[in-house]
């Protein structure tokens, strides 16, 4: 990451840092209060399937503060790379791009992602209503997907996206685009690696619980510490035993599994 020495670098600098870190704060009590909800309204999971009842609309804000809560902590140094670069241009009097053009773009990516993740959920849903074996064997196919999170954490696909979120200053030299339109690509961009990267642990959330706040938690150090810190790759392979155990365990006593968050 680019260090400088300019007051005013830093203190916008500072700005960014403490506005994505409150948001995800104030995102971490909604989902909070939201769980909390939930769980003294006794809802279970096996009671309201996939979706956990919602509308596609509550569905899709609760997915979007979410993303905010987990995703914005660990993308930001790639956030910030890109607010230095944009201040020293306009430090220079160069054409720049405002910070949330690039933020906005990463964002929508995992918008869109929750569109895509309530409509299969529904989809499951209804094929589960039609099917009694998938509901009769919903803990089994559960330890499934955390198994197949677990073997994903060591293909090829899984190390090049990590790697390309461990390095913002690489991802920044090699898809800078200039002015909004380039902007708002590289954010595209970055999210399509932030996913490709971490889409199997979003998965698990379904058996583990959406409103699971200790599994959202856990979820997000994981995340936070493959993009960060120097032991990340080694985070993700011990993560990748972690789940095939956990799963292969779920396969053998279903009842391993949370059943009501």
């Amino acid at each position: 990451m680019i260090a400088s020495n300019r007051p005013l670098l830093r203190l916008q600098y500072g700005a960014i840092l403490a506005l994505l870190l409150g948001l995800a704060g104030c995102a971490w009590v909604l989902l909070s209060r939201q769980a909390a909800g939930m769980g003294m309204q006794g809802m279970g999971m096996q009671d309201m399937g996939l979706t956990m009842g919602m509308s596609a609309l509550l569905f899709l804000s609760i997915w979007v503060v979410m993303m905010v809560a987990m995703m914005f902590p660990t993308a930001l140094p790639m956030v910030l790379t890109f607010a230095t670069i944009s201040a020293r241009k306009r430090e220079r009097g160069q054409p720049f791009v405002p910070t949330w053009v690039f933020v906005g773009a990463y964002l929508l990516v995992w918008a869109l992602a929750g569109l895509l993740a309530y409509a299969l959920a529904v989809g499951a849903d209804s094929l589960a209503a039609r099917v009694p074996w998938l509901q009769d064997n919903a803990g089994r196919i559960g330890g499934i997907t955390l198994i197949l999170a677990g073997v994903y954490q060591l293909t090829p696909i899984k190390r090049i996206c990590l790697m390309k979120c461990r390095t913002p200053m690489g991802f920044i030299l090699s898809a800078w685009r200039d002015g909004y339109g380039g902007a708002f690509r590289m954010g595209v961009e970055h999210g399509l690696y932030c996913m490709g990267c971490c889409w199997l642990l979003f998965v698990i959330l379904f058996p583990l619980g959406m409103m699971n706040i200790v599994a959202l938690a856990t979820v997000t150090a994981l995340i936070f510490a493959e993009k960060v810190f120097p032991f990340g790759l080694l985070a993700s392979r011990i993560a990748a035993v972690l789940l095939l155990a956990y799963g292969a365990l779920v396969l053998i006593v279903p009842a391993a599994l949370p059943a009501a968050m």
